[in-house]
């Protein structure tokens, strides 16, 4: 009975050592080492890829949200501010890029509501652009799986350059190149597509100044 009690306890200690090392190894030593890790050779990302005015943390260039105007009296959706590069729609929350609601609609490629939804955002993205329907780009018309992606595609930025440059009475020329130094490659030369982050965009579309 003896020899029993003394086998189990010491099994039970020794499960016990067991758990305090790997709790010390993956609760305490990686967490610290890949931390330690991302802040010294990633400092930028591991923090947010936070973008600063004077210093002070105004956007994420990771997370995507809406440039529109001020709800007015009665109203439920805000309107796009047409001073602004506009990103890809949105299905995160109610009004779209809500962090806390990241996720796509799940309509699929043949579902009647999202075949007419598409047709509605690119009648509107037309009027508002001053574009013809056929050459409103799909991003223009199309959320993201995460709901949050904050980069368009070229051709959609550069639709937007007359309209964004009438509204500030800026140079189209101008607006436009701005637009060119925004404009990121694909990830390690061949994965995915060209993109243009429109938070970075706009942040850098402030500063400039009217003709």
């Amino acid at each position: 009975m003896l020899g029993t009690l003394a086998h189990v306890v010491r099994h039970h200690l020794a499960a016990l050592r067991m758990l305090l090392v790997f709790t010390v190894i993956t609760g305490i030593a990686y967490p610290l080492a890949v931390t330690g890790i991302a802040q010294g050779l990633f400092p930028y990302q591991a923090n947010g890829a936070m973008i600063k005015d004077n210093g002070r943390p105004v956007a994420s260039a990771r997370i995507g949200q809406n440039f529109s105007l001020p709800l007015r009296k009665g109203q439920t959706t805000p309107a796009p501010d047409p001073k602004w590069f506009q990103p890809r729609p949105s299905a995160a929350g109610r009004t779209g890029y809500d962090p806390t609601s990241s996720g796509a609609s799940n309509l699929g490629p043949n579902n009647a509501i999202l075949i007419k939804t598409i047709a509605q955002r690119r009648a509107a993205v037309a009027a508002f652009d001053g574009v013809r329907p056929g050459n409103v780009p799909a991003d223009a018309v199309t959320a993201s799986g995460s709901g949050l992606d904050p980069d368009i595609s070229p051709a959609y930025a550069y639709e937007q350059v007359n309209r964004v440059a009438k509204s500030r009475g800026l140079d189209p020329a101008t607006v436009r190149k701005l637009v060119a130094e925004h404009i990121s490659g694909r990830p390690l030369g061949f994965l995915g597509q060209e993109s243009v982050n429109v938070v970075r965009l706009d942040h850098d579309l402030a500063a400039l100044k009217q003709r």
